[in-house]
C-alpha cells in the first residue's frame, strides 16, 4: 500500500517530520525548491516567517500581484476590464509560466505529483519532496465542459 495525502501542505510534512511522512504521496501546484525563481520567492518569505511558504501562500501571491499589475495596465479598477487584461496575458513569475485565464476564470498551470523522500534521501532543512511527475495544465485541469455557468455557451 502506498499512502497518498489528499490535501497536504509543506507545513504539514514538517509538522509530521520527515521521518513520519516519508513516502507519502500528494499532488502540488508549486513546491518552494523547484526552481530558482520558486527559491527566490521562498528565501524572501523564509526571511519574514520562519518557514517555507505554502502552494496556497505562493499562489495568493501570484494572484494578488497578477490583479495589481492588471490594474496598473488598465487604469481602473473596473472588474470587467481588469478581467479583460487578466484573460489576454499569460502569467509569468515564480508560480508559473505562461498560465493562461480562461474563459471561465481559472488559471492554467502545471500541477507535481510528489514523493516525501526519505530522510536518507533529504540533503538539507524542508527539503521534503521529490518529483513523481509533472502535469502540464492542460492535463491536470482538463477541458472547459460548459458545466461551470461561467462557461462559454
Amino acid at each position: 500500500m502506498k499512502p497518498a495525502a489528499l490535501d497536504a501542505y509543506i507545513t504539514d510534512i514538517h509538522s509530521l517530520g520527515i521521518q513520519t511522512a516519508q513516502g507519502i504521496f500528494l499532488t502540488t501546484a508549486w513546491y518552494w525548491d523547484l526552481n530558482e525563481d520558486t527559491r527566490a520567492f521562498a528565501k524572501r518569505f523564509f526571511e519574514r516567517k520562519g518557514k517555507e511558504p505554502t502552494m496556497s501562500q505562493a499562489a495568493c501571491y501570484s494572484a494578488t500581484l497578477r490583479y495589481l499589475k492588471a490594474v496598473k495596465a488598465v487604469g481602473t479598477t473596473d472588474s470587467e476590464k481588469v478581467m479583460a487584461e487578466l484573460k489576454g496575458t499569460k502569467i509569468h513569475d515564480m508560480f508559473t509560466q505562461g498560465g493562461p485565464i480562461r474563459a471561465d476564470g481559472m488559471m492554467i498551470h502545471d500541477m507535481y505529483v510528489m514523493q516525501v523522500k526519505t530522510p536518507q534521501e533529504s540533503k538539507y532543512p524542508w527539503d521534503y519532496y521529490k518529483v513523481v511527475k509533472k502535469m502540464s495544465g492542460e492535463e491536470a485541469f482538463g477541458p472547459i465542459t460548459g458545466l461551470c455557468p461561467l462557461a462559454p455557451k
